[in-house]
């Protein structure tokens, strides 16, 4: 099965949050793992926000970083999904760059992760073809 995780659960396999024993578990599944080229960007700008806060220091930052590239998650270019995305960012009222990764687990067939409760609650309300899975429950 293919899986298509988004930054929220990514950063939880590099920093250790609430949650991060379930992102283990699908990083460990042996399942395939997928998510659009945004992802990197996404969980670099998370990384830097722990930074801020005193959370992480510069070095373990970058650090987080590296692993996350070391992981095996295969990346898709986004270009190709932002056409969709927008149609979903409209319907939803949700921000493209969440969308973008819906727009791959629809594309792709796919199961779709995230540890963002507010996604997941209007993606369920609207039914869409990619089913949706809320990281508290892997």
């Amino acid at each position: 099965m293919t899986w298509v995780v988004d930054a929220s659960v990514a950063v939880k396999w590099v920093v250790p949050e609430a949650l991060s024993d379930n992102a283990d578990r699908l990083l460990a599944s042996g399942e395939e793992l997928v998510a659009p080229d945004l992802l990197p960007v996404e969980a670099a700008n998370a990384l830097w926000k722990k930074t801020t806060r005193k959370e992480l220091a510069p070095r373990e930052a970058d650090q987080a970083l590296a692993l996350l590239f070391a992981s095996g998650l295969v990346l898709q270019p986004t270009g190709p999904l932002l056409a969709r995305a927008m149609a979903l960012a409209h319907r939803l009222r949700h921000p493209v760059y969440d969308c973008v990764y819906l727009a791959l687990a629809e594309r792709e067939r796919a199961r779709f992760v995230t540890a963002d409760a507010r996604f997941t609650r209007r993606i369920v309300a609207k039914r869409f073809r990619a089913r949706v899975v809320d990281l508290a429950s892997v």
